[in-house]
């Protein structure tokens, strides 16, 4: 009866995480998808080139959750054993080291851009759009690295309702902004995918501002040099050994995305601009999934702080299906009304069909996924960071990155031959994962002694 009373309460907090966090990671990929709907009324050149470009983007962001993803598991593990000193240390120091990576990567992105974008083969007819979007965008990316160290802390002490709110303050910003500098309203100029870009980095700007505003108020009100003199060296070793194989993970995923968007390209500007329709849209299918795994693992490292293994162990699987079920619904509904979907987005025949066709095949995707974000969150929270790292890297580059090419450029099926290549590649992933966390061998690697 005790049990089933405190995995009730655990269960009842979890939720008050994951609404929150729902809503904030919906408002984020809405931000993007608003870039992606209003300027594909502008032209599908500059959706295909901006779709190129944040897959950049979002490659090098990936950068700073080195420092943010372990920075959400230390925190969560100490909070819940009661060290609030380590806490404070850890989040003082992912906040310099994301400061001067985020500088050094905005400079990379800005100065760089012309570069790397050639590097994709980007055409000459969406280079014109492209190197003006990531000029802007890459310029002030240091916005994004402070804003999400600021985010992961605050969800970390279960005070998940401030990054959401401040979304929400975002969203609206960059809407009217986009609004605005995208078709020349209120006597600005009309600047296309430029100006989507302006808008999008004066949204990141206000977001830092006001979180670091939230930060001090609501849940470190200073960061006493006591604590950092001598410098914690321990608190940034712990972050590494934590966010190096994690954020690796996820570089791994998004090079392997940029791969299979430089094949993609070769396929052609529809094959481009449907992939690039069809990522922002079943975002919204795997949503639920990405705020459950986050408000989990929340949960998880509190649980392993206070050395309750089986709650953890329960909470996860508890996650996972929930997870599965919801995203498994969501996909058969957008299969369901694709051609609705895409027919709102553009009015080319070929991309119709085409994305049409995918969003059946990626129904099957979303159950691997589900699985994928649960299980690489929930064991990084308890510590057993190298494992999905070394799952990642091998599967997802002869499965994905493979048999894209395979399917999709040597035996000629094109897009819908690279989804059958996701499709292989996340649920074997997803089988793999499902049996290390039934193992519990995850249960030894937490950083609470």
């Amino acid at each position: 009866m005790e049990q089933t009373i405190q995995q009730t309460n655990i269960r009842k907090g979890l939720t008050k995480l994951v609404i929150p966090i729902f809503i904030e990671t919906l408002l984020i990929m809405m931000l993007g998808a608003v870039d992606t709907i209003m300027l594909s009324q502008y032209s599908d050149e500059s959706v295909a080139a901006v779709g190129v470009v944040n897959q950049i983007v979002m490659f090098a962001f990936l950068i700073f959750e080195v420092i943010n993803i372990g920075t959400s598991v230390l925190c969560s593990q100490y909070l819940g054993a009661g060290l609030k000193n380590k806490m404070v240390q850890v989040v003082g120091v992912s906040l310099l080291l994301n400061l001067v990576v985020g500088i050094l990567v905005s400079a990379i992105l800005h100065y760089g851009a012309t570069t790397l974008l050639g590097w994709m083969g980007l055409r000459p007819e969406l280079l014109k759009y492209g190197i003006g979007y990531m000029e802007i965008v890459g310029a002030f990316a240091f916005f994004q690295a402070i804003s999400l160290t600021i985010s992961a802390s605050l969800r970390s002490a279960n005070k998940a309702i401030y990054p959401m709110l401040v979304t929400v303050l975002v969203n609206v910003m960059n809407i009217i902004g986009n609004y605005s500098l995208i078709f020349g309203k209120f006597g600005l100029p009309a600047m296309g995918a430029e100006g989507a870009a302006i808008s999008t980095s004066i949204a990141r700007g206000v977001s830092m501002i006001v979180l670091f505003v939230i930060l001090f108020k609501k849940h470190i009100p200073s960061f006493p040099l006591a604590l950092f003199r001598p410098f914690p060296w321990k608190e940034l070793k712990n972050l590494l050994k934590v966010g190096l194989p994690s954020a690796g993970e996820n570089m791994s995923y998004s090079f392997s995305q940029v791969v299979i968007t430089y094949l993609i390209n070769i396929l052609g500007n529809d094959s481009l601009a449907t992939r690039t329709y069809t990522v922002n849209t079943t975002m919204f299918v795997y949503l639920f999934a990405i705020a459950m795994a986050q408000g989990g693992a929340i949960s998880i490292g509190h649980l392993v702080g206070q050395k309750k293994i089986r709650a953890a162990y329960l909470l996860g699987k508890y996650v996972m299906r929930l997870s599965i079920l919801v995203s498994l619904g969501l996909s058969c509904i957008w299969a369901i009304f694709g051609h609705t979907i895409f027919s709102l987005l553009t009015d080319n025949e070929h991309i119709i069909r085409l994305g049409v066709t995918i969003l059946i095949v990626d129904v099957i995707v979303e159950i691997g996924r589900a699985v994928n974000i649960y299980a690489t969150n929930a064991l990084r929270s308890a510590g057993d960071v190298n494992f999905p790292f070394y799952v990642g890297l091998v599967v997802q580059w002869t499965v994905s990155v493979g048999l894209s090419y395979l399917f999709g450029i040597h035996w000629g099926w094109g897009l819908v031959g690279m989804w059958c290549a996701f499709l292989l590649d996340e649920n074997i992933r997803a089988l793999i994962f499902v049996k290390r966390w039934n193992s519990l061998k995850w249960a030894k690697k937490g950083f609470v002694r």
